[in-house]
């Protein structure tokens, strides 16, 4: 029986035990500042102060970044677009210099580029492009639990992309003649060349990873992929000899003029709008943090 020295009672050996650290006091919470004991619930606070990372990823792209004076820049961009489209159809000699880049580059194709040229022209067609936007906006909302980001995401990819279609039916330029290319490889006729669709679904798609890889480790990334990936299906539109310059050109303008109208009515509704659709949000949150912890 171990000996204890007159007067000492069993709190106090046991607290001279917890100071020394031979064991610790009984009923002691040794579970980490933040972290709820087995059994136990963390207080509501805590809770929400857990939660907020995850959810601000969920909801990345509630709030879009948008510069002063949007309106006035998509109106500038348009119309840029607009006229260089309108000089261009109607002025022959210009579309005749622009066409001689198209019959260079017929000249010289390779088997290298010819295959990167040709993958290009299929990845980023109206099917390639339905499928990429579809499979990222899928694994947003169901892998990552994002139905706010996978939203925004489709939206401003097919926002860039779609605005090719708005200013080809207004500009109606027709496309290089492919009897007048020395080795044409993907010949169309029959539709509006200005501007080039595949290059609009490139730089919508540009866009949208990077607004949604902003502030992440994958923001360079998305910086330099952005902007070699538009141009090099640029580069294959007139190496297959289907767009002329300017074509490819304008879709940059025109996509971001695109992108940064879908932003601007983003940021005004989706706040309203989303939280009314039931089926978002058993996918996950449809509210930044900051709102989810004042409305709880």
């Amino acid at each position: 029986m171990e000996n204890r020295p007159p007067g000492r009672t069993t709190a106090s050996h046991e607290l001279e035990n917890s100071l020394t650290g031979s064991h610790p006091v009984r009923g002691r919470d040794t579970a980490p500042r933040g972290h709820a004991r087995p059994g136990h619930t963390l207080p509501r606070p805590l809770q929400h102060a857990q939660t907020r990372p995850l959810q601000h990823a969920q909801t990345r792209l509630a709030v879009l970044p948008l510069p002063r004076f949007w309106g006035l820049w998509v109106v500038l961009l348009s119309a840029a677009v607009l006229a260089t489209g309108f000089y261009a159809v109607g002025s022959p000699d210009f579309s005749a210099g622009e066409f001689s880049v198209d019959q260079e580059l017929s000249h010289d194709h390779s088997g290298i580029l010819t295959a990167l040229a040709m993958a290009m022209n299929y990845i980023f067609s109206p099917v390639g492009g339905f499928l990429m936007i579809a499979a990222a906006c899928l694994f947003l909302m169901l892998a990552r639990k994002s139905p706010v980001n996978a939203v925004a995401f489709g939206g401003l990819a097919a926002a860039g992309w779609l605005s090719s279609q708005f200013f080809k039916a207004v500009v109606e330029r027709q496309r290089p003649n492919p009897a007048l290319l020395f080795d044409p490889l993907a010949p169309e006729t029959g539709s509006n060349s200005f501007p080039s669709g595949h290059v609009a679904l490139a730089v919508g798609l540009a866009w949208a990873f990077f607004l949604l890889a902003r502030n992440t480790r994958w923001a360079g990334l998305s910086v330099v992929a952005g902007i070699a990936v538009p141009v090099v299906v640029a580069w294959s539109r007139l190496y297959i000899g289907v767009h002329y310059p300017s074509d490819v050109a304008a879709s940059c303008l025109a996509a971001s003029a695109a992108v940064l109208l879908f932003t601007g009515l983003w940021n005004q509704f989706q706040g309203r709008v989303l939280p009314r659709i039931a089926l978002l949000g058993r996918f996950g949150p449809l509210s930044p943090p900051a709102a989810a912890g004042h409305n709880s």
